[in-house]
């Protein structure tokens, strides 16, 4: 196979990269590659503890796909046993560990959502548990045994906790040690991933160094922030935006992203050329996250999907017009004082667009609380609100109904 000349792979592989550990070896490998037409082999590791990638984790994958098309051989590594321990990195207490049935059920849903970021058809797909599982105790012990406990404990998450006296079991400790012997089995040239990996996929090398293997270079991408800008993408704190998520649910968060972040947005999930990005984010914020997230939703839907979402979020949010899909509200007449009115606070309360009185009020003294199409504001937390079904009720952009009043 003819590969391109090395500093054209090395111009597009180092795009979106924070770290490429160590960087002279890969183009080494480069050349090599070159020379030999052989492919490298990519590994890209997956524990299936979830099912819902979000797109935080298709960085990585992106640069998995950028090794595809540059003709290189993408390992797919399926951990249904690291996934068993559960990754402790960048984690502060021990993650709840899955059965097998869980694990496995969650790697089938894993290859489909997957399938959208990788060329699955020319990847290898291997599950970990191919080699671990017929490891016996004494294979266990001479892997644990190339390993210090002093190492170990280089790591950030291990050494926060052991200062802060927090528990460390001693199955977490396998997990940094298993990932790295997946390099060993599957003879991997490149390990892609986050910086948070850094101690496993050095560790990664010195047990190929120690079988007799070539070692790995490691290639690893910045942490993408989420919805808020400021902390990493991530299901838990709800700051993600989901590659399964509707079109319209995707635009939606995409518009609420902070101009700040917008550059890493553009560099890390687009293929847009970076001397273009600047231009697009010298131009008007709105637009620039409007096409952001055209972009991105047609890689994960398609352009009329893209295009329909975006039409509708100017219509609904970005005008301030009405939603299509409003959701309904029922309230009780004999929750109603006599006259049929109740306090502002208590009806958002009532109604559920706010969580209690206290998170009405607060609502309502921000201005943040409307009535009506008109969307007129709400002046205080005791003004007598006349109920009727039909009538439309908002707190902030993201919080409206439509009241049905029942006898």
């Amino acid at each position: 196979m003819q590969f391109l000349p090395v500093e054209e792979q090395l111009a597009i592989l180092r795009r979106g990269v924070e770290k490429i550990v160590p960087e002279q070896e890969l183009a080494e490998k480069l050349k090599w590659s070159r020379e030999t037409g052989t492919p490298l082999r990519v590994k890209y590791g997956i524990d299936p503890t979830g099912i819902d990638l979000h797109l935080g984790h298709t960085v990585p994958m992106r640069k998995m796909r950028q090794f595809q098309e540059l003709g290189h051989q993408a390992v797919i590594i399926i951990g249904n046993y690291t996934a068993l321990v559960g990754d402790p990195s960048g984690r502060d207490e021990t993650r709840a560990r899955l059965t097998a049935e869980q694990v496995e059920a969650n790697a089938v849903d894993y290859l489909n959502q997957v399938g959208k970021v990788i060329d699955l058809e020319n990847a290898e797909v291997v599950r970990n548990g191919d080699w671990f599982s017929k490891m016996n105790f004494a294979a266990i012990l001479e892997l644990c045994s190339k390993v210090t406990v002093a190492q170990l404990l280089t790591r950030d998450d291990f050494s926060k906790r052991y200062r802060e006296e927090a528990a460390i079991y001693l199955h977490e400790c396998l997990y940094p040690i298993m990932q790295a012997w997946d390099s060993v089995e599957i003879k991997a040239d490149i390990e892609l991933g986050g910086t948070e990996q850094l101690y496993s996929f050095m560790l990664a090398r010195d047990l190929q160094k120690d079988q007799g293997l070539q070692q790995q270079v490691s290639v690893m991408s910045p942490i993408l922030v989420g919805t808020d800008g400021v902390r990493r993408m991530g299901k838990s704190l709800g700051n993600y935006i989901g590659i399964s998520e509707s079109p319209y649910e995707m635009m939606k968060k995409f518009m609420q992203l902070s101009d700040d972040s917008m550059q890493m947005f553009y560099e890390l999930l687009t293929d847009f050329p970076l001397d273009e990005v600047q231009t697009i984010l010298a131009g008007h914020p709105k637009e620039a996250k409007v096409k952001l997230a055209k972009t991105i939703i047609t890689e994960y839907h398609a352009a009329a999907a893209a295009d329909e979402a975006a039409d509708r979020w100017q219509r609904e949010i970005g005008s301030g017009g009405l939603p299509e899909d409003i959701p309904v509200a029922k309230i009780s007449r004999s929750e109603l004082n006599e006259d049929g009115t109740l306090p502002a606070a208590n009806l958002l309360k009532q109604l559920g667009l706010c969580a209690s009185t206290s998170d009405a009020r607060r609502s309502i003294q921000q201005g943040g609380a409307k009535m009506g199409e008109e969307k007129v504001k709400i002046e205080t937390h005791d003004q007598a609100i006349a109920v009727e079904s039909g009538m439309l009720l908002w707190v902030g952009k993201k919080r409206f109904c439509q009241v049905e009043l029942l006898d």
